[in-house]
């Protein structure tokens, strides 16, 4: 949005028309909830973009909204924000070629700042308040919602799970088991009953239809030149998976609890770790969209966080500080799982001692 935004892209280049064009290509496919977003975050072009929004919105009849392209909470964290973008971009605070793309500015203010700084255009800040309106939405939680998954006609889903995971199971056997084997119908029945007790148990925890919608990508995957891994995590201790082919490691073999993975005393969705060969991995979340609509499948974001030794050699070279300095109060930090600096400053009496005479290192 704003100035950043494909409107906002062809009104700062100077071509009106294309702007309108664009506009118009958007409030055609979002009639009525399409909004031009004005910004007011002291970059250089805010002002020209939003005074040329506000005028392209009045010959279009289109509504605006207030935003703040907000990248920190707090107004003082501009700083450490800095050293985190230049840290990514492996540049030092003081570069001259960097992009300084962002403002102090840029914090989560509150509606009070918000009002104040857009009081010449109240409509933008009240449109803020219709769209959140828009955007309400009840959540019923405790509840699983999976894409249906398609079952063979005159059969229910806990039927078709137990038939697959037998089925599967005697196909595992005939390549693992000999019957030559004295203890043949011993180590047999030793696994149907492991199986059974997991069926039971996923049946009753209404997860047939998770197990079976895995079962099914995994297996395209395998049958499309997609690698897949044997198997990681607490997965990896069911036989049901073993038998669907999900994971190629035999638990009982390795002794590997299915408790681990599922428990009915404490009810939580199973959550296998698959993986799949990154060259390939795309292809099988578009099967899946394709299977079981687009609308039922998502991907998830994982946030890394940077560990306290890592981080003040990092903070230390984007600020241009000496590699000894950094190295010296990095050894000072405590080697253990879950430091942070606020513990290491609690446990480290010699790491406060030096910061307080050091001002460099304070920084």
């Amino acid at each position: 949005g704003s100035r950043m935004g494909d409107v906002g892209k062809a009104l700062m280049a100077g071509k009106p028309e294309l702007a309108r064009e664009r506009a118009r290509y958007w409030m055609d496919l979002y009639t009525d909830s399409y909004y031009l977003e004005l910004q007011r975050t002291g970059r250089p072009g805010d002002e020209d973009c939003l005074h040329l929004s506000v005028e392209l919105a009045g010959a279009l009849g289109l509504p605006v909204v207030a935003t703040n392209d907000v990248h920190f909470l707090e107004a003082e964290d501009f700083e450490a924000h800095e050293a985190r973008v230049c840290i990514g971009e492996s540049r030092t605070l003081d570069d001259p070629r960097r992009d300084r793309r962002f403002s102090d500015q840029q914090y989560l203010r509150s509606a009070d700042e918000m009002i104040e700084l857009f009081s010449d255009i109240p409509e933008a800040i009240e449109n803020t308040v219709e769209i959140a309106r828009r955007c309400s939405v009840k959540v019923r939680m405790g509840e699983y919602f999976l894409p249906n998954n398609p079952i063979p006609d005159g059969m229910t889903m806990d039927d078709y799970f137990r038939k697959v995971s037998e089925e599967g199971l005697e196909e595992r056997l005939a390549k693992t088991l000999s019957k030559d084997d004295p203890e043949y119908d011993a180590k047999r029945e030793a696994y149907y009953k492991r199986l059974y007790f997991e069926l039971d148990i996923i049946i009753q925890m209404g997860f047939p239809g998770y197990f079976l919608i895995v079962m099914d990508f995994i297996k395209w995957a395998k049958n499309n030149g997609v690698p897949v891994g044997p198997g990681r995590g607490s997965g990896a201790g069911s036989l049901v998976a073993y038998a669907q082919l999900i994971t190629d490691l035999d638990p009982l073999e390795y002794d590997l609890l299915f408790e681990r993975f599922l428990n009915p005393e404490r009810v939580s969705m199973p959550d296998f770790d698959v993986d799949f060969c990154m060259e390939g991995r795309d292809r099988v979340i578009e099967y899946t969209a394709q299977k079981y609509g687009r609308e039922a499948v998502s991907q998830i974001i994982t946030f890394g966080t940077m560990a306290a030794k890592a981080v003040v050699r990092d903070v230390a070279r984007v600020q241009g500080k000496s590699y000894g300095l950094a190295d010296k109060l990095s050894k000072m930090i405590p080697f253990e799982p879950g430091m942070t600096l606020e513990k290491a400053l609690e446990q480290e009496p010699q790491l406060v001692e030096f910061l307080e005479n050091d001002e460099e290192a304070q920084e």
